[in-house]
């Protein structure tokens, strides 16, 4: 059975604002290097300019069978009309100095395959023993005895988070809030 993974559901539930990333703003990223889908290690603490990192459940494939009940976890499905949605922002968002990294705690491998299958014009990152997201302590949720990152979006500019989307909903909107939020920003400091 192939999956339609780019189409969103419309009745879908709604996550809410739970305050599970209140903490966020102005925390300085922590030094974990993670492993990347091009093969390098990456460390975030060391990264100067603006990162846009966005938290991901995980990346479906077309061929696996159907997650029985991930519909129904406010904000678990979405993922690759997310990463699609930064993938047709990522000239615009580069224009504007971003780099753009994905980071979920599902293995590498299959993470190396959404990057190819997607055609990402960006890294993913492997944060797969949730060094990175205990850490910060992101909110997580579990499924079949796996534990999965929450939804979360970061601006990170010179190593300080500076903004959060949290919830994110829907997940194929959040790319263009992002740039607008980037664009407006851009805008008043000018």
């Amino acid at each position: 059975m192939i999956k339609d993974l780019l189409q969103l559901p419309k009745d879908l539930p709604v996550p809410v604002d739970d305050g599970a990333c209140n903490h966020l703003p102005g925390l300085l990223m922590p030094s974990i290097p993670l492993r990347s889908t091009s093969g390098r290690t990456i460390d975030l603490s060391k990264i100067k300019g603006t990162l846009v990192l966005y938290f991901y459940p995980m990346n479906g494939h077309p061929d696996s069978p159907p997650m029985i009940g991930w519909n129904d976890i406010p904000g678990a499905r979405g993922c690759t009309p997310q990463a699609c949605a930064f993938t047709d922002a990522h000239t615009e968002l580069t224009h504007l100095g971003v780099t753009v990294m994905g980071i979920s705690s599902q293995p590498l491998k299959d993470q190396q395959e959404a990057r190819t299958r997607l055609a990402l014009p960006f890294d993913l990152l492997n944060d797969q023993n949730l060094k990175l997201a205990g850490t910060l302590r992101l909110p997580t949720f579990e499924y079949a005895s796996t534990v999965y990152i929450k939804r979360i979006t970061l601006i990170v500019e010179d190593c300080v988070i500076r903004k959060v989307f949290y919830p994110v909903f829907p997940p194929d909107r959040n790319a263009l809030e992002v740039l607008d939020w980037l664009q407006a920003r851009s805008t008043s400091s000018a």
